[in-house]
């Protein structure tokens, strides 16, 4: 992965990363497309719209439809038709959230699938084959998302699972990379049946490298996350990602443990603020110096009638809309924006049309993807902090 600094603005940065698959322009938001679709949209809509990279998740393809499945179609990009970079993140945090049922130990963890209840288990070893046989650009670290509030001894306890986790993680994932192979063992456990395709038949694609990111956890203890911090630097990973942070957490320790973790990562990797969305904390994860930001917030808060404008969030259900022949941003130029009415938009979402989930999702997308396109001119020219005061305001 080559990794260009090309501009500071104080602690800020406009960088470059280059990978086989393509160029990450940052500060950069990728959009989720947790099952394989950004939903409500096509591939060509986030082109056009400037998405360089998406993010997609181990947990939810490995329960379906199978990461065997997917390989065996191509792998994830084959799948779901994106010939862009895609990043897989381990399933860490799924399991952490999703999973009502489940048991952590140093070899991984066993959990209930939220889908039907059958038992599964997930370990660094399992973690890296996912996410080979997926074919993703960017891979993760299992890591172990610690919840809030955590006790000092277990958020210790965690990180040091943690950190044994990546180096694990580190020395399987560059078994597969060598050799282009899943090395044979057990299969996974698929409601204790075992896998879905033999080993055999599931062949890494090489034709791209696909590159690994360690993971730093510690919960809301400064002197843990600077352990997690270098630990993982002494194991050597890719890139670098902040995890554990916005899960329930004060704004204002989140804040604090942002701008004290972004300058102890190296300066020369991409730095990836996991989770992170709201704009007003992407605006300090950037003023603390990290590059890379996913969230569901604009594709969520699409299909529940919030929709992010120039002027703040608006909730497009509201009375006032109903006779409003003006578009929803009359400084955006989306596709929505430039051919519907607010009082068309209304309209369609109080009548639950699939068309509102579409054009509510293509005009808040547009806006992340516009809001970091300008926020990374702001940088280049260095008027970084007048940006941020701008939106500050705003948001």
């Amino acid at each position: 992965m080559r990794f260009h600094i090309i501009k500071t603005d104080g602690n800020a940065r406009a960088c470059l990363t280059e990978t086989p698959r393509g160029q990450i322009n940052t500060p950069a938001f990728m959009p989720v497309g947790t099952v394989g679709t950004v939903k409500a949209m096509s591939p060509d809509e986030l082109k056009e719209m400037g998405a360089e990279i998406i993010l997609c998740n181990t947990y939810h393809l490995y329960l379906r439809p199978g990461h065997e499945i997917v390989s065996s179609l191509g792998g994830i990009h084959t799948f779901m038709n994106w010939d862009r970079v895609i990043l897989t993140d381990s399933g860490g945090f799924q399991v952490f959230s999703l999973s009502a049922l489940r048991k952590i130990e140093d070899k991984g963890v066993h959990f209930k699938s939220h889908l039907d209840g059958s038992m599964h288990f997930i370990g660094p070893e399992e973690a890296m084959e996912i996410q080979s046989l997926l074919g993703s650009d960017i891979a993760m670290v299992l890591d172990e998302c610690t919840p809030y509030p955590s006790s000092y001894d277990y958020a210790l306890e965690s990180l040091k699972r943690t950190t044994l986790w990546a180096k694990q993680c580190k020395e399987y994932h560059k078994r597969i990379q060598d050799t282009g192979q899943i090395p044979p063992y057990p299969p996974l456990i698929k409601g204790g049946k075992g896998g879905l395709l033999n080993h055999a038949s599931c062949i890494v694609n090489q034709e791209s490298t696909q590159y690994l990111f360690g993971i730093i956890q510690g919960s809301t203890f400064k002197d843990l996350r600077k352990r997690s911090i270098d630990e993982l630097i002494q194991i050597g990973f890719d890139g670098y990602a902040v995890g554990g942070l916005s899960v329930g957490e004060p704004k204002e320790g989140m804040h604090e443990l942002i701008y004290f973790t972004a300058p102890l990562l190296p300066s020369d990797k991409p730095r990836y603020l996991m989770g992170i969305g709201d704009l007003s904390d992407v605006l300090v994860g950037v003023e603390a110096g990290f590059d890379m930001f996913d969230c569901v917030m604009p594709t969520r808060n699409a299909r529940n009638g919030t929709l992010f404008t120039s002027r703040g969030r608006i909730s497009i259900k509201r009375e006032e809309f109903k006779a409003d022949r003006g578009p929803l941003d009359p400084d955006c130029k989306c596709y929505t924006c430039r051919n519907y009415s607010r009082g068309y938009l209304r309209h369609i979402f109080l009548s639950k049309e699939i068309l509102s989930m579409r054009l509510n999702t293509i005009h808040n997308l547009y806006f992340y993807l516009h809001f970091f396109r300008n926020m990374r001119k702001s940088i280049m020219e260095g008027k970084f902090i007048e940006f941020k005061m701008k939106w500050e305001a705003i948001l």
